[in-house]
């Protein structure tokens, strides 16, 4: 019989787990995914991204896509504020095209924002997507890069 006060054996050695597979670190120091997703901060974003990013290609065509993009955005807000301006202070007819302007406006702004949360979320799950018309400029930059 064994002894019930005695010590049992000591437990085996732990052995460090070996490190699952993790996405590939992008030269920021941080998975591609995260990158990518921040990267697709409109404008400013893509600036950072696309000149701190040097070896992913990944990271480097979200980053394009959202200078392209954020660059599209300013476009148009610079231009509804002139055409604002402009039926904001025609006479009569002024305040009517005005108010349909700001409807467009707002349903304009809407789409930038979906298509911008759209390619964060494909950009944090590791997918490529092609914004329309945007994407195809970006894959431009990277011919080389697998897509």
């Amino acid at each position: 019989m064994t002894d019930p006060a005695a010590p049992a054996p000591p437990p085996p050695p732990v052995t460090p787990a070996s490190p699952a597979p993790e996405a590939n670190h992008s030269s920021t120091g941080l998975p591609s995914n995260i990158a990518a997703a921040l990267a697709c901060i409109p404008l400013i974003g893509g600036i950072i991204f696309y000149i701190l990013e040097k070896h992913d290609g990944f990271v480097r065509f979200y980053a394009m896509q959202s200078i392209v993009l954020g660059g599209i955005w300013l476009i148009f807000n610079i231009i509804f504020a002139i055409v604002y301006f402009i039926f904001s202070h025609l006479p009569i007819i002024g305040l009517f095209l005005s108010i349909l302007w700001n409807v467009i406006g707002m349903l304009i702004h809407l789409a930038f924002v979906i298509v911008w949360l759209i390619a964060t979320i494909k950009a944090f799950t590791n997918v490529r997507w092609e914004i329309p018309y945007i994407g195809p400029v970006a894959r431009k930059q990277f011919p080389n890069a697998a897509v």
